[in-house]
């Protein structure tokens, strides 16, 4: 995506397409309409195939239900190992087995499972990759906070409702959150493991072979960074979080074998400046933690603190902004909300806060999966 096409709005539809755009919407609404569409051998199929759209909408809770008992009962895990028999899986996982069967034709409809003619089951490709993607499996699982918060979705959207997510996230709130070592542990394992794609994603859009030293702001325990560090092995690196992280991301240097190469300096962007001598700063899921005036704090201090010339490269999910796309607008924005302090943002908006903060040339490359992780990147000129 160049510049230009991110600064792009629609153009506005003439008044005569507007009125014709919605006498056609009230046409699809009509009963009448729908049944005589039904029918026709040229509109059947597309009936059929919004009917079936439609119905994954009104069912979708019960979907990811499904999903979420498959992983909490550790099914991917079990049929990674060997493909088993519905009495034989009732067994292991302690579930009866007139009410397994349900489960196991659900997760079937759902591409997760097949059943083999011998009677056993199997993961489907689908499957195996949930079993295989870093933590993915612990997402789904903490998603029973989430569900709660959107239990009364209308209560939720009118700001009534007090969340819990941003209690499962001890960073949220800066320091005073990450005290709990239980707490912190759990949050920094589900962040490292979910960094693993985006770490990916990441280095195949942006090349950091012609910087010196990155730091990594707000990196947590260091999955990021230790990612960087391994496919460069000349770059020094800098670690910047809160000082609950370090022992942990000690460690991980250490296993990396990147310990020599790296700096760790405890402290808060949200209380200090930001301290100098990296030439590129990477801000991986750090923005949609926070409201705009604290990203527009922090990308001040990113400017700050890096030289002329200086990269800043910002990568998390964003929404689609004037075309909104389901990962990002249909999940990420509601997931920020309940979190309370953050939202997710375009890449537009997230290239205005980086030239307010006077960065140039900003850019946002292509990534391989959006729905993991988009990229916006921008340089210190003066």
């Amino acid at each position: 995506m160049t510049e230009q096409h991110m600064t792009d709005l629609p153009e506005p539809l003439p008044r005569g397409a507007v009125k014709t755009s919605r006498r056609f919407t009230r046409l699809i609404a009509s009963r009448a309409f729908q049944r005589w569409a039904a029918r026709f051998p040229f509109t059947r199929r597309m009936v059929r195939s919004e009917g079936e759209a439609m119905f994954d909408l009104v069912a979708g809770f019960c979907h990811s239900q499904l999903l979420q008992a498959f992983v909490r009962l550790k099914m991917p895990q079990l049929l990674l190992k060997q493909e088993m028999s519905a009495a034989a899986i009732s067994e292991e996982i302690d579930v009866p087995l007139d009410r397994l069967q349900v489960l196991l034709a659900g997760c079937t409809a759902l591409g997760l499972i097949k059943r083999r003619r011998a009677g056993r089951y199997a993961l489907t490709t689908r499957g195996a990759a949930l079993a295989g993607v870093p933590g993915l499996s612990g997402m789904i699982d903490h998603h029973e906070i989430l569900y709660l918060d959107l239990a009364d979705p209308v209560a939720f959207f009118r700001g009534h409702v007090e969340t819990e997510l941003a209690e499962f996230w001890p960073y949220v709130f800066g320091a005073k959150g990450a005290t709990d070592p239980r707490t912190v542990a759990q949050y920094s394992q589900l962040m490292a493991d979910s960094l693993v794609l985006v770490a990916e994603d990441t280095l195949d859009a942006i090349g950091f072979g012609s910087a010196h030293r990155v730091m990594d702001v707000g990196g947590g325990t260091g999955a990021f960074l230790t990612a960087i560090g391994l496919a460069y092995p000349d770059l020094s690196l800098t670690l910047f979080d809160l000082p609950a992280v370090v022992p942990a991301a000690r460690d991980r240097f250490e296993a990396a074998g990147i310990q020599n190469r790296t700096e760790i300096i405890p402290g808060s962007f949200r209380d200090e400046g930001l301290p100098d001598g990296a030439d590129l700063i990477s801000l991986v899921r750090v923005l949609y933690d926070h409201s705009d005036e604290t990203v527009a704090d922090l990308l001040r201090s990113v400017y700050e603190a890096l030289p002329p010339g200086g990269r800043v490269v910002i990568s998390e999910p964003m929404t689609g902004g004037v075309v909104p796309h389901r990962a990002g607008d249909a999940y990420f924005a509601l997931y920020c909300m309940a979190m309370r302090t953050g939202r997710a943002r375009s890449a537009v908006e997230i290239s205005d806060l980086l030239r307010g903060a006077g960065f140039a040339d900003v850019k946002a490359p292509s990534t391989r999966r959006p729905f993991i992780t988009s990229v916006v990147t921008g340089v210190r000129l003066d």
